[in-house]
């Protein structure tokens, strides 16, 4: 059956995403210490760097959404909007449904919302420019999905900012879970005194599923 995804122009518009982010390289910013950097140099040094999920992570966001029909979408780092795109068409083919996206870089909002515009998915997504944790403070429950695909260090803080508004069932997506920046967000769901029913899902980089259960936390 044909989907957003399928069809021109967003079809389109990931196809030129990815062959750009094909050519990024990381080794290309050698003198960035991300040890000793901020989140705001991290994102200001980067601005020209995709960091995308992959395809076969996008296609499993496009079906999760498609699955869960969730009415709030929450996403933690836009990027150039790979993932958004996946986001968005999902809402689009659900007929309902909203995404709110925060990103730091100025130079990535700008190019995110101009990829949503040429995608036709615009309307259905909110980018908010800045610091997630200023930013998704801002956005009324209940969160139905969040993506998790910013920062590293910082996905584990902007969980815990959303988590009072989580409806339960609320499912929580980490991307790039087998990056060693990412053990204490691991440690974290994976604990069932935490309140997450949580399974790794093996795409590229990994992808950490965890549905929100507090009903079930070990007290």
């Amino acid at each position: 059956m044909p989907t957003t995804l399928t069809q021109s122009p967003a079809a389109a518009v990931l196809d030129r995403l990815f062959t750009a982010a094909w050519r990024d390289d990381l080794l290309d910013h050698p003198d960035l210490d991300f040890d000793t950097a901020t989140a705001q140099e991290r994102a200001d040094a980067l601005h020209d760097v995709y960091m995308p999920v992959s395809p076969r992570g996008g296609e499993l966001l496009y079906s999760l959404v498609r699955t869960s029909r969730p009415g709030t979408v929450v996403e933690f780092g836009t990027s150039y909007g790979i993932s958004t795109l996946y986001l968005a068409a999902a809402v689009t083919d659900n007929g309902f449904g909203h995404v709110y996206t925060t990103e730091l870089s100025a130079a990535k909002v700008a190019a995110a919302g101009a990829n949503l515009a040429e995608a036709g998915l615009a309307g259905v997504v909110t980018i908010l420019p800045g610091d997630a944790l200023r930013t998704l403070a801002e956005v009324a429950g209940p969160v139905d999905l969040v993506l998790l695909d910013g920062w590293k260090d910082l996905c584990l803080p902007v969980l815990r900012l959303l988590e009072p508004r989580l409806r339960p069932g609320a499912l929580v997506v980490a991307d790039d879970t087998t990056f060693a920046s990412m053990a204490g967000y691991l440690a974290y769901v994976r604990d069932p005194a935490n309140g997450y029913v949580s399974v790794d899902f093996p795409v590229a980089d990994g992808m950490e599923l965890s549905c929100w259960s507090p009903a079930t936390a070990i007290q």
